[in-house]
C-alpha cells in the first residue's frame, strides 16, 4: 500500500504491491525492496538502498546514500505498551516518539535492530545482527549485542571506496 508519499524522481520500488509506504518522503534514486514498511513522517534521503523485510518507523531519518540490509528493524518508543494505566487501548497521545538519525553513507547490516534515539554517524558500518543501543561515531564499525565499536572505516581513493581496520 502506497499512500500520500512524497517521492522524488528515479525512486525504484521493486514490488509496489508488496510494500507499505505512507505519509513519508523518499529522495531521488532510492531503491526499496519487497516487504518493506516505511511509516508516516519518516524521511529517506537520496540514493539510499532499503533491502527487503525492513521496517522504518515514524521518527526515523536516513540521510543520503544510506544502505539498509535485509530485515533491519528500527524502534521509536522506549516504553511500548498496548494499553494505558486505565486499561484503555493507547492512542497517539499516550506514548512518546523518540526519533533516530542515520547519517550520510552509513550502512546497517541485515537483521540489525536500532533502538530509539540513536544517531548512527556518517560512513559508519553496523554489523549484521547488531543491536544498536547508543550513538555510533562516524566512520566506525560496530557489532554485537549490544553493539560495540570493533574497528574503523577508512576512506580510500583506490579501487575499493572503503576498507576497514579492526580495533
Amino acid at each position: 500500500m502506497i499512500l500520500r508519499v512524497a517521492v522524488e524522481d528515479g525512486v525504484i520500488v521493486s514490488h509496489p504491491d508488496l510494500v507499505n509506504l505512507y505519509d513519508c518522503s523518499i529522495g531521488s534514486g532510492t531503491r526499496i525492496g519487497p516487504f518493506v514498511e516505511i511509516q508516516k513522517n519518516a524521511v529517506i534521503g537520496r540514493n539510499c538502498k532499503i533491502s527487503s523485510h525492513s521496517f522504518i518507523c515514524e521518527g526515523v531519518t536516513l540521510e543520503d546514500g544510506v544502505f539498509i540490509g535485509h530485515g533491519v528493524m528500527f524502534t521509536n518508543d522506549f516504553y511500548p505498551r498496548a494499553t494505558t494505566a486505565d486499561g484503555e487501548l493507547q492512542a497517539d497521545g499516550d506514548w512518546s516518539l523518540v526519533p533516530s538519525l542515520v547519517k550520510r553513507g552509513a550502512s546497517i547490516g541485515s537483521n540489525a535492530t536500532v533502538l530509539p534515539g540513536v544517531t548512527i554517524g556518517e560512513g559508519a558500518l553496523v554489523g549484521a545482527g547488531a543491536v544498536v543501543t547508543r550513538d555510533v561515531p562516524g566512520h566506525t564499525i560496530v557489532a554485537g549485542v549490544p553493539a560495540r565499536v570493533i574497528g574503523e572505516v577508512e576512506q580510500s581513493a583506490e579501487a575499493s571506496p572503503m576498507s576497514w581496520k579492526r580495533s
